[in-house]
């Protein structure tokens, strides 16, 4: 009697398994993906700082665009563990400083804004150019 109520539970609880690790491996593989593209997002705003000529303007003081770049990434790496977005990134690391709460300031040719409203409008163009890279095929390229 046991034998057989084994047989008959037994592929029940192994598809259930096999379901079980499969949207674990699902779910896995999205916020791997998710990460990498959080990380290529980061990347990619640190560079657009150092490379930008603007000036930052820091608790008053202002500062060339590598030493901006340094300051972003000491952050970035103090508060890694609570950044999973790019949005995050910029929260934690780019938006204010965390001794006196003043924002941060960005002046770019003369324009100032704060660094958070630069970074996030920079963060939009970087994802519009990752999603027409990842949807350019060898058909529809126009640099053939």
């Amino acid at each position: 009697m046991m034998r057989n109520c084994l047989q008959e539970i037994l592929p029940i609880i192994l598809r259930r398994t096999a379901a079980g690790l499969f949207s674990l491996l699902m779910i896995l593989s999205f916020h791997t993906s998710c990460f990498a593209g959080t990380t290529e997002e980061i990347a990619s705003l640190l560079l657009f700082v150092e490379q930008s000529g603007c000036t930052f303007i820091r608790n008053g003081k202002h500062y060339d665009a590598p030493e901006a770049r340094k300051h972003i990434e000491k952050k970035y790496n103090y508060f890694k563990d609570r950044i999973h977005t790019a949005e995050e990134f910029i929260h934690y690391s780019a938006t204010k400083s965390t001794m006196s709460g003043q924002p941060y300031r960005v002046v770019c040719n003369g324009v100032g804004m704060t660094s958070s409203d630069w970074l996030l409008a920079e963060l939009d163009k970087v994802r519009i150019t990752i999603l027409e890279e990842d949807h350019e095929t060898p058909d529809n390229n126009p640099d053939d």
